[in-house]
């Protein structure tokens, strides 16, 4: 029987740390923190759903096809908040609305690349990246980062030929945390355009970046769209997760490739949770700024909880939006440790091994915390729970 591409890649990582907790009964006091995905738990505002919920009974186009790349007043809103957000002139037409980021990322891959093609992914890499290209025949090829979780530009360069067709990043970093400085950034972004690539730069988490104005100069520089695919997502900023709401900002042209796939396997993105993203957008500014601040408190508490782990031999490589990201210090392999966490110490975490190829021994050492879900007690718990650990 012929393997096919999608049995050759490895399962969802969410998903397969899921059933490691089935069956299992947890003690009255000691109770599951789950720090395994880095989604909201909690729904929309309660505004906005109620909105959502008018809109869904009143507007008869809810329920009916849009067009394939977004409906245009989301577009044109998102494409006027990059232009404020980033200090630069980006339109409507450089603008796609698509089922979710991920998808996002998909119908990219799928427009600039053919079976074959490379793609140079940092590690520790977003697996639902890496799962992609393995199952559309394109190559990842890893590029190691430095102690700080971050790429750089020369490696990135040796690992080049003509069979690169991107390099794609992630800032805020998952899994690691990490924030690209904007030089970072703009060196990848020249990179790319002197070897005639692309360059992908996935910013999920911007609305959740620790930093102070643009994150980065990228939409500034002249004919940015003929090198940048920019990939956002509305379901953290907006707890939109279920509505599967994401969005690509590159040159119209490519835009016109992209659509062919957005027909092809959605049609459209789905017509309430474009207006959830829109209405967010317009309505709830100031909510999402205090959003943003709780992230940054919770991280601001784990920076503080971390000699209670850094003193067990624990080291914290990555640290921000939604993640921690650790070495730990036991003669186990992340894999073997974050199964036991789970009768332990009622912790289910992912291990590094699901973020990183398997040749890298590093992910065996390494293990990822999101943590945007746990308040500042259930932070102090964890690391409790993690500081009593003994292996």
């Amino acid at each position: 029987m012929t393997r096919t591409r999608t049995a050759a890649t490895f399962p969802p990582p969410v998903m397969e740390a899921r059933r490691w907790i089935e069956g299992v009964t947890f003690p009255e006091d000691r109770p599951l923190i789950n720090v395994s995905q880095a989604a909201p738990v909690d729904p929309p505002p309660l505004e906005m759903r109620q909105a959502m919920a008018a809109y869904a009974s009143i507007e008869d186009s809810a329920h009916l096809y849009g067009p394939v790349l977004g409906n245009s007043a989301l577009r044109s809103e998102l494409a006027s908040q990059i232009s404020d957000h980033y200090g630069a002139p980006v339109v409507q037409e450089q603008v796609a609305i698509t089922s979710g980021c991920n998808q996002a990322f998909a119908a990219a891959i799928s427009s600039i690349t053919d079976q074959g093609d490379e793609v140079i992914l940092p590690t520790p890499w977003y697996f639902n990246h890496k799962m992609w290209l393995d199952m559309t025949g394109v190559n990842a090829i890893d590029l190691r980062t430095d102690d700080g979780l971050l790429p750089e530009v020369n490696a990135a360069r040796d690992l080049i030929t003509d069979k690169t067709r991107a390099i794609a990043l992630v800032t805020p970093n998952n899994p690691g945390g990490v924030e690209y400085p904007a030089e970072l950034l703009r060196a990848f972004f020249e990179l790319s355009r002197e070897t005639g690539i692309k360059l992908l730069v996935d910013e999920t988490y911007r609305d959740f970046d620790s930093r102070s104005g643009p994150p980065h100069d990228l939409f500034a520089q002249p004919g940015w769209d003929d090198t940048l695919i920019h990939l956002y997502s509305f379901s953290k900023a907006y707890r939109l997760t279920g509505h599967r709401v994401g969005a690509v900002a590159t040159s119209p042209s490519l835009l016109s490739e992209i659509e062919k796939f957005l027909d092809t396997v959605a049609i459209c993105p789905n017509q309430i949770g474009q207006f959830g993203a829109l209405w967010g957008m317009q309505n709830l500014s100031q909510w999402l700024a205090d959003e943003r601040r709780e992230i940054l408190d919770r991280r601001a508490v784990i920076t503080r909880q971390l000699p209670k782990l850094t003193g067990k031999g624990w080291r914290l490589l990555g640290l921000g939006a939604y993640f921690a990201y650790f070495e730990h210090p036991f003669d186990i392999s992340s894999d073997d440790l974050a199964r036991q966490l789970v009768t332990d110490a009622s912790i289910l975490l992912l291990p590094g091994t699901m973020f990183m190829p398997d040749h890298d021994p590093a992910g065996k050492r390494q293990v990822r915390i999101a943590f945007a879900n746990l308040d500042r007690n259930g932070i102090t718990v964890l690391f409790d729970r993690l500081h009593a650990l003994s292996f």
